[in-house]
């Protein structure tokens, strides 16, 4: 049996075609530190096929740039403008192609999961999540846009998967019961 890998980055990816958040983290075998994180912007752009371009070109860079392990991205959360379901479909797609493209493995979470593993509660505002992340990765800039926070909290969701389903298998109902049982882990 290969011995598995004691460190990893994770990049995520939250989509958008005005702003597109992104987040990147190194695992060191239990612990998450920060590597990065921002936002994409092309909310100055009115060519949705430009706006492609520069979601492809902008992923390629950073996955160049950083060499993540993996990629893991938000999926599209239903809602009632299919237009916008397709266009935010299009961004996931085109950011997918970008990893595809450097042969990086793709991960993919409903809104809510990520939600749910970063606060334990599937219906927690942006806010909410990124207050978690300052605490949990010990950074206390507030990025200007929630996005930086939501690409950072796809990556910290993965790392959080992996966790769960290594070792014991134990899986946990939200972030109260993974903290308690992981409290070395934390940054105090």
């Amino acid at each position: 049996m290969l011995a598995e890998k004691k460190e990893r980055v994770i990049m995520g990816i939250d989509p958008g075609t005005s702003i597109m958040g992104y987040g990147i983290v190194l695992e060191k075998g239990s612990k998450i530190e920060l590597i990065t994180m921002g936002i994409i912007r092309m909310d100055h752009m009115d060519d949705h096929f430009l706006k492609l371009q520069r979601i492809f070109e902008k992923t390629t860079l950073l996955l160049d740039e950083f060499k993540p392990d993996v990629l893991a991205l938000e999926a599209p959360f239903y809602g009632k403008n299919i237009q916008v379901m397709l266009k935010l479909g299009r961004a996931q797609g085109v950011a997918m192609a970008a990893a595809l493209s450097r042969n990086i493995p793709i991960a993919e979470y409903a809104p809510r999961k990520i939600k749910q593993s970063i606060t334990g509660n599937g219906n927690t505002s942006k806010e909410q999540v990124a207050a978690m992340l300052q605490r949990l990765l010990n950074f206390k800039e507030t990025p200007e846009f929630l996005d930086a926070t939501d690409g950072l909290a796809v990556a910290v969701c993965h790392s959080f998967q992996r966790v769960n389903t290594s070792g014991a298998g134990k899986s946990y109902s939200g972030w109260e019961a993974f903290a308690k049982d992981n409290k070395k882990r934390l940054k105090q």
